[in-house]
């Protein structure tokens, strides 16, 4: 098969989808690998180390669209890209279509083969190819709080972890899944007060297990999430339902009760955030205020830390893009049901109920 590993072309996005160990492994499987120049410069890998391995470094993003059989993205596909798609060429990336109604519309016309890095699941319900990047996001999410806390930056003033004789700062994660996971982790390590609330007294078990003394485990609903959330110093949304467009659980009335200077860090934002007042934000302009309270909505978070991210990522998409590359994506979803959730648009439909659901579309399943 003849795959392309694309440039990102999205703001201040450093991410490759797949490092050189990744293209060589692909490579002795027998298949033509094509990397645009420069595409792996931001996480550290040179066009040479490419080639080293047998890849072929094309000027273009055309040249890549116009000979492989699967394009490989780390972000999805953006507007100068659209008409670059050809029917029946697979694309791997992650899409996160439930926020995307142009993405949709681009890739039913285009008639390809749209599978969705984040719907991708294992047999007992995980998602494989989310958790490394989700694993990023939720820890950077502590370290940039913390960074906006800082008075120099707008927010209140106060040291995440406080000092002997003050109080530390109050970090409110809504949701317990991977995402939530390491960002009380990563707050609970600088010695911030940390409260979990989560829907699932299961998870709350055992997160309440696991975690840190001084994370609390709380059980969610509207009147505590508005006590929660009045007190914080920090506000990590970290909801997820898988390819669906995320529920907004935090009011615009709930933060203007909210201290000025405190900091919300919505993780959300790429399924269309949990916040009513989040909009997506860039790495190069990161932030707003309402009502005086900082509001960090950047979409590609683990862009920032590249190096980490690409190396994580390439470690979980491989083995499918292996099987895609050498059984066809046709044969290795029938064998793998858990890859074939990954696919959200094929043939000119949607495919993923969860997707087609965020815009009242119609959806179809695909006869494999």
């Amino acid at each position: 098969m003849k795959i392309g590993i694309l440039k990102e072309i999205k703001s201040q996005e450093n991410r490759v989808s797949m490092t050189p160990a990744g293209v060589e492994l692909l490579v002795s499987n027998g298949h033509s690998i094509m990397v645009e120049k420069n595409a792996g410069v931001g996480s550290g890998f040179s066009d040479n180390e490419y080639e080293a391995v047998g890849a072929t470094i094309v000027g273009t993003p055309e040249e890549i669209f116009a000979a492989c059989d699967m394009l490989m993205h780390v972000k999805e596909i953006l507007p100068s890209e659209y008409k670059l798609l050809r029917k029946g060429q697979i694309v791997f990336t992650y899409l996160h279509l439930a926020a995307d109604l142009p993405q949709i519309e681009a890739l039913m016309k285009s008639e390809c083969v749209a599978i969705a890095y984040e719907t991708v699941e294992t047999a007992d319900g995980r998602l494989p190819l989310l958790q490394p990047m989700s694993e990023v996001a939720g820890r950077m999410a502590i370290q940039e709080a913390a960074r906006f806390l800082e008075k120099t930056q707008g927010g209140s003033g106060i040291l995440m972890g406080g000092v002997t004789g003050v109080a530390p700062a109050k970090v409110v994660v809504l949701g317990g899944g991977i995402v939530g996971i390491n960002a009380a982790k990563m707050a609970c390590g600088l010695g911030a007060d940390v409260t979990l609330l989560d829907t699932n007294i299961e998870r709350l078990r055992y997160l309440g297990e696991i975690m840190p003394a001084n994370c609390k485990m709380i059980m969610s609903n509207p009147m505590i999430l508005r006590e929660q959330v009045k007190n914080a110093d920090v506000v990590i949304g970290a909801v997820l339902i898988a390819g669906a467009k995320t529920p907004r659980l935090i009011t615009r009335d709930m933060i203007s009760l909210m201290r000025k200077g405190s900091v919300m860090v919505d993780v959300a934002i790429d399924q269309g955030g949990c916040f009513e007042t989040s909009k997506p934000t860039t790495h190069a302009d990161p932030v707003y205020t309402v009502d005086g309270v900082i509001q960090y909505c950047v979409g590609n978070m683990p862009g920032a830390v590249p190096r980490t991210s690409t190396m994580a990522l390439t470690n979980a998409t491989l083995p499918y893009v292996l099987k895609i590359a050498n059984k066809g994506w046709q044969t290795a979803m029938k064998e793998d049901a858990g890859l074939l959730k990954g696919l959200n648009v094929c043939g000119g439909q949607v495919v993923s109920q969860p997707v087609a659901d965020a815009f009242n579309l119609p959806w179809g399943t695909v006869e494999l």
